[in-house]
C-alpha cells in the first residue's frame, strides 16, 4: 500500500506519517533522504532521530538511487521525504533529466515490495518567494511527480496544524 502524506513545514506530516508505519506489525525502515551539508541540516536529522528512537525503526540512508536499493520485502516503510529525495536526484550527478522518472520508479518499486510505503512530501512551492529559474524548475517537476504519486496511492493526506485530512482512500 502506498501512503502520500503532505503538509507544510512542522505541520506534524512526519509524527502522523510515522504513527501510520509505526502501528503495523511488520519490521520498520525509515529511509532517509537528506544529505547533510550543514548544522542546520544535521540538526533536523537529530531531531527525527530523537523522534524514532526506541519505535523499532531500523534506519537507512538512501539519498538518491532509490530505484537501485534492494528493499526488504513485506515491511513498513517511512520515506522521509520526497521533496530531498528529488532534489539530490534532479541537483545530483545523475542530473536533471529523467530525474523525476527515476524518482517514480524508485518510490513504485519499493511500494511493490513493502506492506506498506509511507511517502513524506513538503508544501515547499507554497514559500510565495521569487525563485531562481533552475529553482523553479525543479519546484515545477516536483508538483508534477506529487501528482502521479498522488494518483498512484492509495491514501493521500495532508496535515495541517497537526490534524491530519484525509483526500484520498480510507482512514487507515
Amino acid at each position: 500500500m502506498l501512503i502520500l502524506v503532505s503538509g507544510g513545514a512542522s505541520s506534524g506530516k512526519s509524527a502522523f506519517a510515522e504513527a501510520l508505519v509505526g502501528a503495523r506489525g511488520e519490521p520498520k525502515l525509515y529511509l532517509a533522504t537528506m544529505q547533510v551539508w550543514d548544522a542546520e541540516s544535521e540538526a533536523r536529522v537529530e531531531r527525527h532521530r530523537a523522534m524514532r528512537a526506541g519505535k523499532g525503526f531500523e534506519t537507512i540512508e538512501r539519498p538518491a538511487d532509490l530505484a537501485g536499493f534492494a528493499l526488504p520485502e513485506g515491511c513498513a516503510v517511512l520515506l522521509e521525504d520526497l521533496p530531498n529525495l528529488f532534489a539530490n536526484e534532479y541537483f545530483g550527478a545523475a542530473g536533471a533529466a529523467g530525474a523525476a522518472e527515476r524518482v517514480l520508479r524508485g518510490v513504485l518499486r519499493a511500494a511493490e515490495r513493502s506492506a506498506l510505503l509511507a511517502v513524506v512530501t513538503g508544501n515547499v512551492y507554497a514559500g510565495g518567494m521569487d525563485y531562481a529559474a533552475q529553482t523553479r524548475a525543479w519546484l515545477a517537476e516536483l508538483a508534477r511527480l506529487e501528482r502521479k504519486l498522488a494518483a498512484a496511492a492509495e491514501q493521500v493526506w495532508e496535515v495541517v496544524c497537526g490534524i491530519p485530512v484525509g483526500w484520498k482512500g480510507e482512514a487507515v
